[in-house]
């Protein structure tokens, strides 16, 4: 959904006139950072299988290729989406939402 296109599923929650909510009124957090990550799987190992890594190792994950990876905005499962290529970067695109339960915190 585009910032454009968002509106409060609530208009009538604390403090609320009444009025429909619009991306203006997230002007306050537009500078807030978040750390984003894009998590292809993982693994484990000990120290010492750590430290024989070198360059070309293989590092198996407990994924299978073309499985969905997950998204996280700080340190949150937030999406899932798959591995694209964007001019010779490499990028996400997303193809599943996760929506949580609030837990009033």
């Amino acid at each position: 959904m585009a910032l454009e296109e968002f509106q409060d599923s609530n208009p009538t929650g604390p403090g609320d006139e009444g009025g429909e909510k619009s991306a203006g009124d997230l002007a306050t957090v537009f500078d807030v950072p978040v750390n984003i990550s894009a998590v292809l799987g993982k693994s484990h190992m000990t120290v010492a299988q750590l430290l024989k890594l070198q360059s070309g190792s293989v590092l198996e994950l407990d994924r299978k290729v073309g499985e969905a990876i997950d998204i996280f905005v700080n340190n949150r499962l937030v999406a899932r989406g798959e591995v694209v290529v964007v001019e010779d970067r490499l990028g996400v695109t997303m193809t599943e939402i996760i929506k949580t339960e609030d837990k009033g915190a």
